[in-house]
């Protein structure tokens, strides 16, 4: 099976692959170094309510992680932790290229983003 086959077969792995990717921008992002402030605004927004929401997954998986055998736990560690994290890095890092945006469009230091 090739490898685009695979990846229409098993939208999973597709997931997980997008979401640890930390250059993967959402649908119509664009680029911080091209956006107006109010755009840049908008996507910080969007990254800091995602991110939010991955931490607190990530908390609660933890949680019930403290709750299930050692076994259950061990399989949760390997699979779900690995996948939760890599996303919430990834909007991590999405969220500090637009907050380096706004303090440029604010006058702060210019970087290349």
């Amino acid at each position: 099976m090739k490898k685009d086959q695979a990846q229409k077969a098993r939208p999973d792995i597709t997931a997980a692959v997008r979401g640890g990717d930390w250059t993967q921008p959402m649908d119509g992002e664009g680029a911080p170094g091209d956006s107006t402030l109010e755009h840049a605004l908008y996507w910080r927004q969007i990254y800091a309510e995602i991110l939010a929401m991955e931490e607190k997954v990530l908390d609660r998986i933890r949680q019930l992680m403290n709750t299930q055998s050692d076994e259950g736990r061990r399989e949760v560690e390997l699979t779900n932790v690995p996948v939760v994290v890599a996303q919430a890095e990834r909007f991590r890092q999405r969220l500090g290229y637009w907050d380096e945006r706004v303090a440029q469009l604010n006058g702060g230091p210019r970087h290349t983003l």
